[in-house]
């Protein structure tokens, strides 16, 4: 394969670039695959569906918790280390939830499945770059983000077809011969580059006092919707998020070199305004993936199958986008790509605002596809600015970064477009109307805000990302 300016990338980093697109595929595919296998666990495991829920929220919690830990001890100790250890915990306590004889079992498994996850993800994507020529960095950033809507799109078709035919312990199952065979191509393949020189003291302060924090903030937005916004225990969490990150600031301070967050890091403003994008524009895309798939199956009686193959359009569309952004960031800037995709995003939520209660899948199509294209477009374009905006062995620790604000960003629109809809859903039945029809008043008024939200990212993006605004006219003259 030959690279711009000459460049080759020989048959073995080929190969390991395959590696850890598979790794970054069964991590992917573990968000999404166990969704539509809820109501059988319901059934097998004799609990409610508040209790299954679990099974998805604890992976995700410390999935996005810990993704910054395990992207500072990857570019510390190693990161094929961390790899390896990251997938030798996430297949063993898949094996563990895919023979769980109880719920608990199930959901502490998942939970610490989540421990392995967290390790692997940004060690993956700091091999990534780390593999590739400075040249090809916009390719780097097009396959992770590629692979992670390929396995976001084949989570709940492969989910449905093994639920149905094998059974549900059988999605969990096929994560161990995935892991085992992407550290054996990883040990053939990717060089075991040491980590970082000198002081390698690990800032464990700093890390329980940022893991609370946010933890106390998601459990907040995910459970504002059973308690509501003034329950006490909904704002003592939110307390809690605030007073620890104020502790944090000074604690990282006096941490110097070894802090969790490093000062280099921390005082990057390309970094920073690629990472408050990213924030606002998962506010946009999570509250689609969340809600989407709920109209198709309470207004349009698709069922949960059905409404995993709907979503393709947006699927397919972020993945093949993010595919191709790489080449397009390589020839056209940072800038132009991520302004591009940051453009789509408001503008696919506006048409999704559009659909209503007669409307048919048809209507869904154009703002998925729009909403599918801002985001292959915007994510990996603006997860590589961000990544070379810092030193190479911050890679790692980077991606983390990211990736927490991304989930947290995700988390704050969903707890609010859920409020938005069921205070619409609430409203329509105390009036004696269809709750379909206040189901569906409170999705347009929550996309709409959502587009609003997206809106305000676009113009950090425009702004800020890739390079300031004025300065990439004058480069463009």
């Amino acid at each position: 394969m030959q690279a711009a300016g000459g460049e080759r990338i020989e048959a073995t980093t080929r190969a390991a670039l395959g590696a850890l697109a598979l790794a970054i595929f069964v991590v992917a595919n573990d968000f999404t695959a166990l969704s539509v296998a809820l109501p059988a666990i319901e059934r097998d495991l004799d609990v409610d569906v508040s209790t299954v829920q679990w099974t998805i929220n604890a992976y995700a919690l410390l999935f996005g918790v810990l993704t910054v830990t395990g992207g500072r001890l990857a570019d510390l100790f190693g990161r094929r280390r961390m790899f390896i250890a990251g997938a030798a915990i996430f297949a063993v306590f898949s094996l563990v939830a895919a023979v769980a004889p109880s719920a608990g079992v199930l959901i502490a498994a998942r939970a610490l499945t989540a421990v392995g996850g967290a390790l692997m993800w940004p060690a993956t994507l700091g091999m990534t770059y780390a593999l590739l020529p400075a040249s090809r960095q916009g390719l780097a950033g097009g396959l992770i983000l590629g692979v992670v809507g390929l396995g976001n799109a084949v989570g709940p078709l492969l989910g449905g077809v093994l639920t149905e035919s094998l059974g549900w312990r059988a999605i969990l199952a096929l994560n161990v011969p995935v892991a085992a065979l992407a550290v054996a191509v990883v040990l053939r393949a990717v060089p075991a580059l040491p980590g970082e020189t000198g002081d390698r003291r690990f800032d464990w302060r700093g890390t329980a006092v940022l893991s609370c924090a946010v933890i106390a903030l998601l459990l907040a937005l995910d459970e504002v919707d059973t308690w509501g916004w003034g329950d006490p225990r909904i704002l003592g969490l939110f307390a809690a998020s605030a007073v620890l990150a104020a502790v944090l600031l000074p604690l990282e301070r006096r941490a110097g070199d070894w802090a969790l967050i490093p000062r280099d890091v921390a005082a990057n403003r390309e970094f920073r305004a690629a990472v408050v994008a990213v924030l606002f524009m998962s506010m946009t895309f999570f509250t689609a993936l969340m809600y989407l798939p709920q109209f198709m199956e309470k207004i349009l009686d698709f069922s949960a199958l059905g409404a995993g193959a709907g979503m393709l359009p947006l699927m397919v569309a972020f993945g093949a986008t993010s595919f191709v952004a790489g080449r397009l960031y390589e020839r056209l800037g940072a800038k132009r790509v991520v302004a591009a995709g940051a453009a789509c995003l408001p503008g696919g939520m506006l048409l999704l605002s559009l659909v209503g209660i007669s409307s048919g899948y048809g209507a869904l199509v154009p703002g998925m596809v729009l909403l599918g294209l801002g985001t292959g477009l915007f994510y990996s374009a603006a997860f590589t600015a961000a990544v070379s905006s810092l030193a190479p062995e911050r890679a790692s620790l980077a991606s983390g970064i990211i990736y927490m604000f991304q989930v947290a960003g995700g988390s704050v629109g969903l707890g609010i477009a859920t409020t938005i809809v069921s205070l619409s859903a609430g409203a329509e039945a105390e009036a004696g109307g269809a709750a379909g029809a206040g189901f569906v008043d409170g999705l347009q008024a929550a996309f709409r805000v959502s587009a609003g939200l997206a809106a305000v990212g676009f113009l950090i993006a425009l702004l800020y990302v890739g390079g300031r605004l004025v300065a990439g006219r004058r480069a463009t003259a």
